[in-house]
């Protein structure tokens, strides 16, 4: 049996394209005491993979040409060496854009327990998707009942959770988006009180002063740049704002400037914080369980957009820059 695997074969500056990766057939590889072999059924594609790429100040160590591209993924083990993992479990965690994978512990997110729903969730709404706007909304927006929460990239596999979130905890939102069919997501599947098309709108603060006359108390954001301009501008004393993503950005290298959030943020005496799904890392159950939850009462929709066989992999994180997904995108192998 040889393990097909998807690897870095340059190095883009920019938004990775279908030609920076190959295909290549290896070997399975031979466990070392404490791995297992994880048979990956579903790969993630997520706008984070462009930074692991390309980003020298990026989180994690940046990716060198030759390496298997990293991600998310999700599988079924099929051999251990390890006795806290069974033959027959489900796990998610950094398998890589490949067949198989041997897995160390430290390369797990979590052992996947929710058998009544979809394993794919657990890379969308139960997984880095669900787990990001829970606690970036929950602990660093911290709404209250009667706020107004705003969201950019509101229809995506996170904004999409934040907003539904915010509803359920009795909040007023308004998600911005890219396109006609993306707004109407936003409204009639995703419950938004507004949602706005970034792209044909001229005059952002004219449409934000209408739609939020009473300024905005939270901001997730997942894109920076001119929403992000905007927003600041209409933000309430107190305000909190996450910063989840900087996706307007196709490169860091230059460094972007812009206008200076400073005088906002000592005037409205507001917070900003960014932050990371695995600084969270020890309440992950809390909030899978509170998640899936909300997805058996009905109260929490979802959409997944599944590309077939490990060659769709390439192209994918083009796919999510360019907003061609109509929700968490995921590779089914």
């Amino acid at each position: 049996m040889t393990n097909r695997q998807i690897w870095l074969r340059s190095r883009p500056n920019g938004i990775p394209q279908a030609a920076d990766f190959d295909l290549r057939e290896v070997e399975l590889p031979t466990l070392s005491d404490g791995e297992f072999l994880v048979r990956n059924a579903y790969l993630s594609a997520d706008p984070a993979m462009r930074g692991w790429i390309a980003d020298k100040s990026t989180y994690w160590p940046r990716m060198e040409v030759g390496d298997t591209m990293r991600a998310f993924a999700a599988g079924e083990v099929v051999e251990t060496r390890n006795p806290a993992y069974d033959v027959g479990d489900q796990v998610m965690g950094v398998f890589g854009w490949q067949d198989y994978a041997a897995v160390k512990q430290s390369e797990v997110m979590r052992k996947v327990l929710e058998s009544d729903l979809p394993l794919s969730l657990s890379l969308g709404i139960l997984g880095l998707n669900g787990l990001t706007a829970y606690f970036g909304l929950l602990d660093v927006c911290r709404p209250k009942p009667g706020e107004t929460v705003v969201v950019s990239t509101a229809a995506g596999g996170v904004g999409s959770a934040v907003g539904q979130i915010a509803k359920i905890r009795g909040c007023r939102t308004i998600g911005f988006a890219g396109g006609p069919e993306k707004v109407r997501q936003c409204i009639e599947d995703f419950g938004y009180d507004y949602a706005i098309d970034y792209k044909a709108t001229k005059d952002i603060d004219r449409v934000l002063a209408e739609h939020c006359p009473e300024g905005i108390d939270a901001f997730f954001d997942n894109t920076s740049g001119a929403v992000h301009d905007a927003v600041l501008r209409r933000i309430n004393l107190g305000a909190r704002i996450a910063i989840c993503g900087t996706a307007s950005y196709a490169s860091w290298d230059p460094w972007n400037e812009g206008p200076r959030p400073e005088r906002h943020l000592l005037v409205k005496r507001a917070i900003m914080q960014g932050f990371l799904t695995t600084d969270f890392a020890a309440r992950y159950e809390e909030a899978v369980a509170a998640l899936a939850g909300w997805i058996r009462e009905g109260r929490l929709k979802y959409r997944e957009d599944v590309l077939n066989g490990i060659e769709a992999a390439p192209a994918s994180i083009a796919m999510l820059y360019a907003g061609e997904n109509r929700g968490k995108l995921i590779i089914r192998l």
